[in-house]
This record gives C-alpha cells, sequence and structure tokens, in this order.
C-alpha cells in the first residue's frame, strides 16, 4: 500500500495534494495472532518501533486503520504494518525484514 501507487484507494487524494513520494508506506499481511506478530517485531534487529517524525532511521509499527482513517473505508482483513525505511543499507534491510518473517512463520505454524 503506498498512495503513490494507482492501484492505492488513496491514489486520487494523494496526486491531488502532493507532488511526490517518501519511503513510508504500509503493507497488509494475512491474519496472524498476536503472538505472532509480536515475535516478528521483536526479533528485527535494524527497525526501531514507532512512528517517523521525518527522522533517518528505519520504523515498523502494527496499526488498525480502523480506528482512525477518514479518507477512505477501510475494507481489509488481516495485520497492517506502517513502515518507514531510512537509510540503513537496503541489503540489510530486507534481511532484516526477512528474518522477522520467518520467526513469524515459525511462531504460526
Amino acid at each position: 500500500m503506498h498512495p503513490a501507487l494507482e492501484s492505492d484507494p488513496g491514489y486520487e487524494i494523494w496526486s491531488r495534494d502532493f507532488l511526490g513520494a517518501s519511503g513510508l508506506f504500509g503493507i497488509i499481511l494475512e491474519p496472524v495472532t498476536d503472538n505472532a506478530l509480536a515475535a516478528f517485531v521483536n526479533h528485527l534487529k535494524l527497525f526501531g518501533m514507532g512512528y517517523s517524525w521525518g527522522g533517518y532511521e528505519s520504523l515498523i509499527l502494527p496499526i488498525n486503520p480502523s480506528s482512525y482513517r477518514t479518507a477512505t473505508a477501510w475494507n481489509e482483513t488481516g495485520t497492517a504494518m506502517r513502515i518507514h525505511i531510512g537509510l540503513e543499507n537496503v541489503g540489510d534491510l530486507i534481511a532484516d525484514l526477512e528474518a522477522g518473517f520467518m520467526r513469524m512463520k515459525a511462531i504460526s505454524g
């Protein structure tokens, strides 16, 4: 999910109001247990947990868009993750996410 992608439900608003995009985006995971989600987030080494306030570090945060989304309706199922890509090495970030997903999969069974 990224508003700069034409397939995103927020694309029309984004294209009207913005001139460029950033490294902040969201993904929707298949539904997982709270324990599996915690295992994923806690296993990450390079991603901090939190919202981005314009910093350089990579951050990740599980979110529930239905509790605050107002521009478009939230009709997705599964766990939503907000991800901010910082200035760390891209290969290292990908490896960190892959390791987190493997840990989540091991907990999920």
